[in-house]
């Protein structure tokens, strides 16, 4: 479904990434795992259309969409959960899931997405009139997945989803994933818990200053010693 070839990212003179590779298979939860500063973000962001590679492919469905404008990456189906939530704090929670449904692959669809978001999380309907800033941190890391959920995504990618959360949230909020996932939306998943985001994932990656140094299933990964020594304590 997704192809990196030879990505190379740059700010300024310093690269963020450095000749990376990967695959994201249809229907599948693809792991990016790495400490602070490895480039994750900037790999989401590049793939998002954020960032403007400096040499590279990405390849939805066969087409290059490498520099492609963020909105137009949009509309083709790859929707980003980003790190932080980013919701608009000074809008209602409503409001903000209006602005997920203004993609035109969307807006014929816009009641039934609702209708899917507040099934998935019914406190954003009991919410609906409160400004987003004025939500707990779960509640607004729900508002943010179903804020890109209004976009009728088939690609979501999840930039640190469980961080500065309560871990039963956090629980919850990985069970969500994965059963978004089980109704075939496609994840990629870069996540601070490595236990957890290994155990959900079908294929993982190991970033290391801007380059993939390790790739294999989730569970090839969770067994590998230099991931348990480096990312487990172990």
């Amino acid at each position: 479904m997704l192809r990196v070839e030879d990505l190379e990212v740059f700010y300024g003179d310093a690269r963020a990434l450095d000749g990376v590779s990967l695959q994201v298979e249809e229907g599948a939860i693809v792991a990016i795992v790495g400490a602070n500063g490895a480039g994750k973000t900037s790999l989401i962001r590049t793939i998002a259309g954020m960032h403007a590679p400096g040499r590279g492919r990405i390849v939805l469905r066969g087409a290059d969409i490498a520099g492609m404008p963020s909105h137009r990456v949009c509309n083709l189906g790859i929707g980003q959960v980003a790190e932080g939530r980013q919701v608009f704090p000074s809008m209602t929670v409503a409001e903000n899931l209006d602005m997920g449904a203004m993609l035109p692959r969307a807006r014929a669809h816009r009641a039934k997405n609702l209708d899917r978001v507040l099934a998935l999380f019914p406190v954003l309907a009991e919410r609906s009139a409160q400004a987003a800033g004025t939500l707990s941190g779960g509640e607004q890391q729900m508002l943010a997945i179903g804020r890109c959920l209004m976009g009728q995504p088939e690609l979501v990618m999840f930039d640190e989803p469980s961080l500065g959360l309560a871990p039963a949230v956090v629980q919850a909020m990985l069970q969500t994933i994965r059963d978004l996932n089980r109704e075939g939306l496609t994840c990629v998943l870069v996540e601070q818990n490595v236990a957890v985001s290994l155990k959900l994932a079908s294929r993982a990656y190991v970033l290391e200053n801007g380059r993939i140094t390790l790739s294999g299933t989730g569970a090839e990964l969770l067994a590998d010693d230099r991931v348990r020594r480096a990312y487990l304590g172990l």
